[in-house]
């Protein structure tokens, strides 16, 4: 199908294909052209640019988008979207004055979804995955990267796997599958983390190599979970089965992860509420994308991500919602987007760079997605009329969304 958009009051995120992402300063600068048209031919973005320019031609629809933005969707690089139960009764828990530690010492949090996952069927897991992963859809998000780690065991880590396998293949968005293979340690293991860190080693990253469930690898490096030595190791088995590396780090503790990851060439390094000045050093040398989650933030009432300082380090951030049942029950990215304007600082400008080109460059999706690019899939948000994209983060309890476009296609 041919589809015209015109009259577009700003059509954002206008980039060249040679621009995989944006840092530092650069994320200032939001690429628009004022009274646009846009032209996409089945799933694809085949021209774009001023109403004045606009070819006359046949097509099978046209969309009046006047008074309206486009946009690319937004990029997600951070959920736990497969999962088999929610926590609410440990959300009342931190209302009653607990701590994320203290829940999880009492048997809660990641060991609480690994029950419960453990023992959920692989068509529960689909069916309740594929739902979110539509509401999510709904709310503007137009690419996906998906962890296991709520399995801590082989079987089950598979089982997630296959069922994420499964997504990529019957929705239409990109999804992006990232083995996380060390999340916490299993009840077997809760004396013995280097007994557990060989098997993931020996075992577990191998069969998931071999079977071609994921692209990346992840690990929780914290306190009481895994340590930068620990999570270097499995860094490295991962990396000599051909699977790139994005970590959890940061999250309440600096021990030295960010600059372990840089050094071993890290695609991600996803938390960052804690931040050294060798942190931001390690950051600016490398090639590394730090990720933010101010959902995570905001629901378990930790510090944010300090974008400002990242920022002034001309350091490449990305925002994501970090969707799952525990710490972020959410994957509206609208939400993420006016959270970190709000809390973190960040410009409108810089806040839709870092959840649209940024995060797709966070999934190694940067060719396909998050800008509006010859030749790159049109997932489109088309807002409501508005004065501003800036009243995108402004009225933050607001759906200033009208229209989603997947694959050129109206959902």
């Amino acid at each position: 199908m041919k589809r015209l958009f015109k009259n577009i009051k700003g059509l954002l995120q206008t980039l060249g294909p040679e621009t995989l992402f944006l840092k530092g300063s650069k994320m200032g600068e939001l690429a628009q052209i004022n009274d646009a048209f846009l032209y996409v031919e089945a799933d694809t973005i085949l021209a774009y640019g001023p109403m004045a320019d606009c070819p006359t031609m046949e097509v099978d629809q046209v969309i009046d988008a006047k008074g309206r933005f486009v946009l690319p969707t937004w990029c997600d690089s951070h959920t736990h979207t497969v999962f088999a139960a929610t926590r609410e009764k440990e959300f009342e828990m931190r209302i009653a004055g607990k701590t994320y530690q203290e829940i999880a010492a009492a048997g809660g949090g990641i060991l609480n979804s690994a029950k419960h996952l453990q023992n959920t069927s692989f068509d529960l897991l689909y069916q309740s995955a594929y739902e979110r992963v539509h509401d999510m859809m709904r709310l503007g998000t137009g690419a996906l990267e998906i962890k296991s780690g709520y399995g801590l065991n082989l079987e089950a880590e598979i089982k997630m796997l296959r069922v994420i396998e499964k997504l990529k293949k019957e929705i239409d968005i990109p999804i992006q599958s990232t083995f996380l293979a060390a999340h916490a340690l299993p009840e077997a293991f809760k004396t013995d983390s280097e007994g557990f860190v060989r098997q993931v080693c020996q075992e577990w990253i191998p069969t998931v190599a071999g079977q071609k469930l994921a692209t990346f690898l992840d690990v929780f490096c914290e306190k009481n979970y895994f340590t930068v030595a620990q999570t270097e190791q499995m860094v490295h088995t991962g990396q000599s089965f051909g699977l790139q590396a994005k970590l959890h780090v940061n999250q309440f503790n600096a021990l030295g992860g960010v600059a372990m990851a840089v050094a071993n060439n890290a695609v991600t390094v996803d938390h960052l509420e804690q931040l050294t000045p060798a942190d931001l050093e390690a950051l600016a040398t490398g090639n590394t994308m730090a990720v933010a989650l101010p959902n995570c933030s905001f629901f378990l009432g930790l510090p944010y991500t300090p974008a400002r300082e990242l920022l002034a380090s001309e350091i490449p951030l990305a925002l994501a919602s970090d969707y799952n049942p525990g710490s972020a029950p959410s994957g509206n990215m609208n939400l993420v987007v006016a959270l970190a304007c709000i809390k973190m600082k960040m410009t409108p400008e810089e806040a839709i760079n870092a959840a649209t080109i940024n995060g797709a460059y966070a999934m190694g999706l940067s060719d396909k997605v998050g800008s509006v690019t010859v030749g790159k899939k049109a997932n489109l948000i088309l807002t409501k009329p508005l004065a501003s994209y800036a009243l995108l983060p402004y009225a933050f309890g607001e759906n200033l969304i009208d229209s989603i476009f997947i694959n050129g296609n109206k959902i």
